[in-house]
């Protein structure tokens, strides 16, 4: 009978970790293929853009990230932790999706009033028209509320672990914006043409989600005040983290484009299509490890040992990459172009920067899956208190200051966030039956 059940256990812990296997090797292939399609557009916009365009294109895209994060506020995290409660029931999931939504549309409207003259002024302090300042906030309107629906959208499926569809895409979505741009920056080289481009295909991407979401959740269903305020608490917990972020999370180019060049503004924008590989690997944790996290079961041990599995295996694929780049730092830069020759020290530091921020990023998310959101109140004085510090001891209007200012700033709040992760089990487990306690 021991044998039976030792047997069965083997196939059952076989079978998963065949399971696993299957779904990242399909994931990190869409993946990887996903990205390949969105550095080959970006090096040809790097490329074909005269230095000034791509230096407002980079404000431009910049901004689009800080308003879609406004616009969030926590929002998709408070819809993931809600969505993994009620994952099984077609209608409560439509609930809770429909309400995200509704919450989505409100602080949008915010996010706009705020983002709009904020990036005006920024575009006409590096040289923009009038015309041109216009022409690009017109652009980005369109691509920020597609944005706006389609990280909600995609988190049925993903409960669901309904992988190949989003990959499929995904992928089709890359392809669009790749063609698209091929057909016009080569004949209108200006940035708000290429910003149009690239988010253009994201309507046809919001049908195709919401039609895969309709398999998962009744989107029929209205938003529910029950849900509203459970939602909402994320928020309150996590909308300061993200204005915070807004800050922290593009710091390189904000310091860049207050202090610095517009020509470093280029440098930074055109380093950073460098580092998008390791969007694969954030995408890979929104996809398969950020929705299971948020399923496992309120076992203490089984939780922190995921959660380090996940922090191990981003340690060393960091390390990794890190390598690759020191060893290798010339024939990198020189896909950019001539024009971004000799970069070489910013190119690894920028590499440090990018990591440390998928790292912390990876800590954040997971936490907030589990509802755990460090008190805003203590976590943005202290980050603040030592980059305020540290800020006296850089020359932060140089590219090199800027990224070394950028890499402690992401360092300093992955300490925080991993130190906060495991007072908040200790402080709310049980650990007789290891079991949330509150």
């Amino acid at each position: 009978m021991r044998e039976l059940v030792q047997r069965f256990s083997a196939s059952a812990k076989s079978e998963r970790t065949f399971t696993w296997l299957k779904l990242i090797s399909i994931t990190s292939s869409a993946q990887i293929t996903i990205q390949a399609i969105g550095i080959i557009s970006g090096i040809l916009i790097i490329r074909l853009l005269p230095t000034h365009e791509y230096a407002l294109y980079t404000l431009a895209n910049t901004m689009l990230g800080t308003m879609v994060v406004l616009a969030d506020g926590g929002i998709s995290s408070g819809v993931m932790a809600q969505g993994g409660k009620v994952w099984q029931n077609k209608q409560k999931l439509g609930v809770v999706l429909s309400t995200g939504l509704y919450l989505r549309r409100k602080f949008a409207i915010f996010s706009l009033l705020f983002a709009v003259p904020f990036l005006i002024y920024l575009l006409r302090y590096h040289g923009a028209s009038w015309l041109m300042s216009s022409l690009l906030i017109f652009s980005l309107v369109p691509a920020f509320l597609m944005a706006l629906s389609g990280s909600l959208l995609d988190i049925a499926p993903k409960l669901h672990q309904d992988i190949i569809p989003l990959q499929k895409i995904q992928v089709s979505n890359s392809v669009a914006r790749l063609v698209l741009t091929c057909l016009t920056i080569f004949t209108f080289p200006w940035a708000y043409i290429a910003i149009i481009a690239s988010g253009i295909p994201q309507l046809w991407t919001n049908f195709q989600l919401r039609k895969i979401s309709k398999k998962f959740a009744d989107l029929s269903q209205g938003p529910d005040i029950k849900e509203r305020v459970a939602i909402l608490k994320v928020v309150k917990r996590t909308l300061p983290g993200s204005i915070y972020y807004c800050v922290s999370g593009q710091i390189t180019i904000w310091i860049v484009s207050f202090f610095g060049s517009t020509e470093s503004i280029a440098q930074v924008g055109a380093l950073s299509r460098l580092t998008m590989i390791l969007t694969v690997f954030t995408l890979l944790l929104s996809s398969l490890i950020e929705p299971r996290f948020s399923r496992l079961p309120p076992d203490r041990k089984l939780i922190i040992n995921r959660f380090l599995q996940i922090q191990g295996g981003l340690l060393l694929l960091s390390g990794c990459i890190l390598l690759t780049v020191y060893l290798f730092p010339g024939p990198i830069i020189s896909i950019l172009g001539k024009q971004y020759a000799g970069l070489h020290t910013e190119v690894l530091l920028l590499t440090v920067s990018s990591c440390l921020s998928l790292i912390s990023g990876s800590v954040y998310k997971l936490s907030s899956t589990r509802g755990i959101v460090p008190p805003p109140l203590i976590l943005i004085p202290v980050l603040l208190l030592i980059q305020v510090l540290f800020f006296v001891f850089v020359d932060y209007t140089h590219v090199q200051g800027a990224l070394l200012f950028s890499i402690f700033t992401y360092l300093t709040a992955w300490i925080f966030r991993f130190s906060y992760f495991f007072y908040w089990i200790a402080k709310n487990f049980n650990k007789k039956n290891d079991t949330a306690t509150a």
